[in-house]
């Protein structure tokens, strides 16, 4: 897995833009797509007959164990991800993905007591990998649509991945074995695909002269500059986090409880109502977001991205009052929270600090304003999942889920729109390289 002299496909790709874009897409999406074979498939069950631990019900005690784990793994890799070479992110993602299925491998195997702790374990390694898939990506002519692509991956792979377990746990309890096995039998399915594809991921080449040109020079970045960066637009930056924070929080919750939030509207037992409900999301988000690539001058593609944010912040509370008031069909509003969840979401992780870097011409990389963001995020997801379960225990699922897209909707707009401003005045007068 470590770099060696370029192979013909190397040399191709070097040679070819759109021969590069296709492949590093593919392989970026597929390579992330597998990981969610690691984290995602336990949500699809309900462990009705498992027993609460201490007041929270067997699930969410567990999601709960999965995301702080995750969100250790997000802080952890503001240093990891920044820091890290090229030779070193293919044999780090295989062996991450090896920590959580040995992880999964734990959950299944260990006494009632003891399966939080191996969820915990399985998150803690996770959380790197978005970031050593992006790196491969960032600083192009082309990182819109490659990005895009990458993000599509975790609309489209969450709901298969959680179709995936839906079967095998369909198939576990036909042969009488605990479904607490399921996420391990489910990571098996992924594990060869995923060696696969990151033997793919890791036969694209460095950016060109031309990228790096137009999209500015991306380097590792020790502690010392980290927070040189974040000084020099801390308001605007502070501003994004806490709508990011927000909005992952949301994001995670609807993905996570999306199996009891579809039983609430009467869609139980239905294994690939998943997949149909992110897959238009999926091809809605891709086919929007990825106009943006044809923006040339970085400042307007990056003040573009914070519209779209808006828009899709917006369009969650729209969606939600349309669907109280009868107008949509249930299917309709989960997809179209999907599609602005996403919508918003998708620039925080691709898009937006791209266009930052690039517009302000600040050598670093996107990998640390990306860890950065997500670290406080899925502190907040977190923080959610507990304010659900010990103070608002009574309220169901679906209740919940339609007064945080209000409280998404209110406070992430007044977060877009104060970084948009901080950004419009911000001039361009940083430049270390």
């Amino acid at each position: 897995m470590t770099i060696k002299q370029p192979n013909a496909l190397t040399r191709a790709m070097s040679q070819n833009g759109w021969l590069l874009m296709v492949v590093a897409t593919f392989a970026a999406f597929s390579t992330y797509s597998a990981m969610y074979g690691f984290r995602k498939p336990f949500t699809a069950a309900g462990y009705k007959d498992f027993p609460e631990i201490l007041g929270l019900s067997f699930k969410s005690f567990i999601v709960i164990s999965q995301v702080l784990g995750y969100t250790l793994s997000k802080f952890v890799g503001i240093k990891v991800v920044s820091e890290m070479g090229k030779n070193r992110r293919a044999i780090a993602i295989v062996g991450i993905v090896l920590l959580a299925e040995l992880a999964l491998l734990g959950f299944g195997a260990a006494p009632m007591k003891l399966k939080p702790l191996f969820m915990f374990l399985n998150g803690i390694p996770l959380g790197m990998i978005w970031g050593l898939v992006f790196s491969y990506l960032e600083g192009r002519k082309f990182t819109e649509i490659m990005g895009v692509g990458l993000c599509a991956s975790f609309i489209f792979a969450s709901g298969f991945a959680k179709t995936v377990g839906k079967w095998i746990e369909t198939e576990l309890i036909t042969a009488q074995i605990s479904i607490a096995w399921m996420p391990f039998f489910s990571g098996l399915v992924y594990l060869l695909p995923l060696m696969l594809f990151v033997w793919l991921l890791n036969q694209v080449p460095e950016p060109s002269a031309e990228d790096v040109k137009l999209r500015t020079k991306r380097e590792p970045m020790n502690g010392k500059q980290r927070w040189a960066f974040f000084t020099a637009f801390a308001p605007g930056l502070v501003l994004l986090i806490v709508t990011y924070t927000i909005l992952t929080a949301f994001r995670d919750f609807r993905d996570n409880f999306m199996s009891n939030i579809l039983d609430s509207l009467g869609y139980a037992d239905q294994p690939d109502i998943f997949t149909k409900t992110e897959l238009p999301v999926t091809l809605g988000v891709l086919l929007f977001l990825g106009t943006i690539m044809f923006i040339k001058d970085n400042k307007r593609a990056f003040l573009v991205n914070h519209w779209v944010i808006f828009s899709g912040l917006l369009l969650a509370g729209l969606s939600t009052f349309a669907y109280q008031s009868g107008a949509i069909s249930p299917l309709v509003w989960i997809s179209l929270t999907g599609f602005a969840t996403y919508m918003a979401y998708i620039p925080f992780n691709c898009l937006l600090f791209e266009r930052m870097i690039a517009h302000y011409k600040y050598v670093s990389n996107a990998g640390f304003l990306i860890y950065l963001a997500d670290s406080f995020g899925y502190l907040g997801s977190v923080s959610v999942l507990l304010f659900k379960e010990l103070g608002n225990k009574d309220l169901s699922w679906l209740s919940f889920f339609i007064q945080f897209n209000y409280a998404l909707t209110i406070l992430g707009c007044i977060g877009t729109v104060g970084a948009l401003v901080y950004f419009m005045r911000r001039r361009v007068n940083v430049n270390n390289s």
